[in-house]
């Protein structure tokens, strides 16, 4: 099978993005690596940690090729102002934006087989006056992608979201019948298409503690959740739930299961990470390109030190290329 070439954005200039690209590059790929990020950054970062790096401009044009312990091929993208380890300047923010852009573009053309990013921070991207939510609904602007769907995986577990980055007091009346048929048509179709899984078993995670115990701790399991399932069943489906979230994390639930559908951020994503923090990745279903990330943020307490860990993004880049290959876990 050919060599296939992968695109990583480094992401936040201040945070560790930077250094964890060049500590991936410390060790051979059967894949080639080009990094979109601004190389004097990437240089000073490498010369501050000790660590000897080649970085080549990348060509475009040429055969994708496997690429050898400390060889990194750089896309890029000069920065606006100098960037210090774990200092933030607004000044960044559009290079960021400008990274991203770059490498989702060569995914479209088909330069390029799969996007991996390094964690943005959100904060001093709305501070430059940029609105900003995450990367998974920048990614889906930029591709023109009607359903994205946001799901973690790390070894035995994977956890999709039906909402995102909200406030808790607007999932409620965010999660519509409409939106939540969408979101698991969008599941089913990719963990078909990607995890070669030919009848995904999904495990529904109801809204309401013990999942509305029959409408007297809500009623959004009742009048919204239940009937999109029976529906959806309807059509082949294999869909279980409404479940309360506080028994669905369990061996005896997840043992068949392929994937858990969580109705907001903070009731699938703590779980998963308390299971596999550092070796997870974060995956953007829904898209017409691959994309997965990180399990973590930008830890600038931690950038320049030589003390963050690249097994979240080794982790990723391997679960891009797997299902490039259409060989995921």
């Amino acid at each position: 099978m050919p060599a296939k070439r992968i695109v990583i954005s480094a992401g936040e200039p201040a945070g560790i993005g930077p250094e964890l690209c060049i500590r991936i590059a410390r060790r051979p790929a059967a894949f080639e690596r080009v990094v979109v990020a601004d190389r004097k950054l990437l240089e000073s970062r490498a010369q501050r940690l000790g660590l000897p790096i080649d970085l080549s401009l990348y060509q475009p044009g040429q055969p994708a090729r496997p690429q050898l312990a400390g060889q990194l091929k750089v896309l890029p993208v000069p920065l606006p102002a100098p960037a210090a380890a774990g200092e933030l300047n607004p000044a960044n923010a559009r290079y960021v934006l400008d990274t991203l852009r770059l490498a989702i573009q060569g995914c479209i053309s088909g330069e390029f087989s799969a996007l991996v990013t390094a964690p943005v921070h959100k904060g001093i991207i709305n501070e430059a006056g940029i609105p900003f939510t995450g990367h998974t609904e920048f990614l889906a602007r930029e591709t023109g992608a009607k359903t994205v769907v946001m799901m973690l995986a790390t070894e035995g577990l994977r956890v999709a979201l039906a909402t995102t980055h909200l406030p808790l007091d607007q999932v409620s009346r965010t999660i519509t019948p409409p939106l939540l048929e969408s979101v698991l048509r969008t599941l089913d179709r990719d963990m078909r298409r990607y995890f070669c899984t030919d009848t995904p078993r999904i495990l529904v995670c109801g809204l309401n503690p013990h999942a509305g115990e029959g409408g007297y701790l809500g009623r959004e399991e009742i009048e919204t959740i239940q009937p999109v399932l029976d529906k959806l069943r309807g059509e082949g489906m294999r869909l279980y739930g409404p479940l309360p979230a506080d028994t669905l994390f369990t061996p005896k639930q997840l043992d068949d299961a392929d994937v858990v559908l969580a109705m907001y951020h903070d009731q699938g994503l703590p779980v998963l990470k308390y299971k596999g923090f550092g070796q997870a990745t974060n995956i953007t279903l829904g898209l017409p390109i691959i994309r997965t990330s990180v399990d973590h943020g930008t830890a600038l307490e931690l950038a320049g030190t030589g003390r963050a860990s690249s097994g979240s993004l080794e982790y990723a880049l391997q679960t891009a290329v797997e299902m490039a290959n259409g060989s995921p876990r």
